[in-house]
């Protein structure tokens, strides 16, 4: 993949469900559970593993292909 596409999949893929499982954990558990406290902390450190990973593939761009500038988008023709 080449990194214009691998760093914003990396970013949705470490943020996805984070709300679900908040809201599971409370309809399943209760607010008083200590499982609802986990999930609330997953979502805090959402932000964190956000950036690590832009810095993790800005660190690595050597590894993806170069894009070109005059390449199109698979839904432009």
């Amino acid at each position: 993949l080449p990194r214009d596409i691998a760093a914003p999949a990396s970013l949705i893929a470490a943020s996805d469900f984070f709300e679900l499982s908040v809201a599971v954990a409370i309809a399943l558990f209760g607010v008083d559970s200590p499982v609802v406290l986990v999930c609330t902390v997953g979502v805090l450190t959402e932000v964190p593993v956000m950036l690590l990973l832009v810095k993790f593939v800005n660190k690595t761009k050597r590894w993806f292909p170069q894009a070109t500038t005059d390449s199109k988008l698979p839904h432009q023709s």
